[in-house]
């Protein structure tokens, strides 16, 4: 029997005492603004360039705070440093977002990845809501444009995310794929109170269409990672790859569509769906979700297919125990509690803040970094933050 009340605090004394005061004391960058990211087991810092997806994920992330824990001005002003860091260097003066920027600011990669884009979308939006609520509404409202004026961008490049800097030949396999509209699920909520209210509702009709009715292939009852510019399915490597951690990461943020809309046949079918998906992505062997496979089980280019990575489990664990609270599924907690065991035991670091990222098939820590060019102040404190929340809920 679980202690929802107990298990909401162990959740919540790990954000709060542990994860958050190792981002807030470890990687701000007093000299030049912004953060580092590339910090080893103990904090320090191995590498000082900064990826732009990182800094807007980062300051999103103290706004977050800041807008639903408690509004602590240390959070606040953590946030404002970054983001004026990310507004003098982070574009190229048109709001294309570059990839990566020295310790300094100056770039180093071109605007190409389009998450560049939607991090800095969400860690505008949010942090202009918190300084709405501080009353700084003139700070706001230049950061609420820069949000939304960059969501438009995106929002124009959906057919063409990389633009000038794609890499495939003229005519060559025409491949979409499933990252974007899953991520744009999120993103509109993000920064709801921003955008008009039809504006809002087309763009969330359209990445729902996208997910639920394009890349979910009832054949398979699973989420495929792209398909042919025709909808159908393709027989290559990037057309057979299945990234169950992406799926099941998008249906939790399908299920706060489906409560917002007052949709609960939404709701159940991403409960079925995360189902689905952790149960096959499973690790019958060693536990654990596997990072990659392959739609035909055939084997996968990527190295790293049957690593363990710390993303992956927080996103389960979120939409397992929102599946539960929403619909009161048994199987959705049966799941959390295997998956709240088998990362603690794995992900979680005893001895020095913050969680490991990246294991090995067999569970054991592949690297001992804590951040890194991919894992920065996100996933493992939203997930906190959002499983906390959801099992206070619960236990009341």
């Amino acid at each position: 029997m679980i202690d929802f009340k107990q298990l909401a605090e162990q959740y919540r004394s790990e954000l709060l005492d542990r994860t958050i005061p190792f981002w807030l004391n470890k990687s701000q960058d007093t000299e030049f603004g912004g953060y580092f990211t590339c910090l080893d087991r103990e904090g320090n810092v191995y590498d000082t360039d900064k990826f732009v997806w990182m800094q807007g994920r980062e300051v999103w992330m103290f706004s977050k705070l800041y807008n639903t824990v408690e509004p602590r001005q240390e959070w606040l002003e953590a946030a404002i440093q970054g983001a004026e860091f990310l507004k003098k260097y982070g574009h190229d003066g048109n709001l294309n977002w570059y990839f990566a920027l020295d310790r300094e600011g100056h770039a180093l990669v071109e605007p190409y990845n389009i998450f560049s884009y939607t991090f800095a979308v969400i860690a505008f939006g949010q942090l202009s809501i918190a300084l709405a609520s501080a009353g700084d509404t003139a700070r706001s409202a230049e950061y609420a444009s820069i949000s939304k004026r960059t969501f438009d961008i995106v929002l124009s490049k959906v057919d063409n995310p990389k633009g000038r800097w794609s890499k495939a030949a003229p005519g060559a396999r025409a491949l979409k794929t499933f990252d974007l509209p899953m991520i744009l699920c999120n993103v509109a909520l993000e920064i709801e109170p921003l955008l008009e209210p039809a504006f809002l509702q087309k763009a969330i009709d359209d990445c729902l269409h996208e997910v639920m009715d394009v890349f979910y292939r009832p054949e398979l009852g699973l989420i495929v990672e792209a398909l042919g510019k025709d909808g159908n399915l393709v027989d290559c490597f990037d057309g057979r790859k299945m990234n169950p951690g992406h799926a099941i990461e998008a249906m939790w943020f399908v299920m706060d569509l489906g409560k917002r809309l007052g949709r609960p046949e939404l709701i159940r079918k991403a409960v079925d769906i995360t189902l689905a998906e952790v149960e096959y992505g499973w690790d019958k062997e060693y536990e654990g979700v596997f990072y990659f496979m392959d739609r035909l089980g055939k084997p996968r280019h990527e190295l790293e297919f049957d690593q363990k990575l710390w993303w992956v489990h927080f996103e389960t664990l979120i939409s397992l125990i929102k599946g539960y609270q929403l619909t009161g599924d048994q199987r959705c907690l049966d799941w959390f509690k295997r998956v709240h065991d088998y990362a603690w035991a794995h992900f979680r670091d005893d001895d020095y803040p913050e969680w490991y990222g990246y294991l090995n098939r067999q569970g054991e820590v592949l690297l001992p970094l804590k951040g890194g060019k991919w894992k920065g102040c996100f996933h493992v404190p939203r997930g906190l933050l959002n499983v906390w929340k959801i099992l206070e809920d619960i236990a009341s």
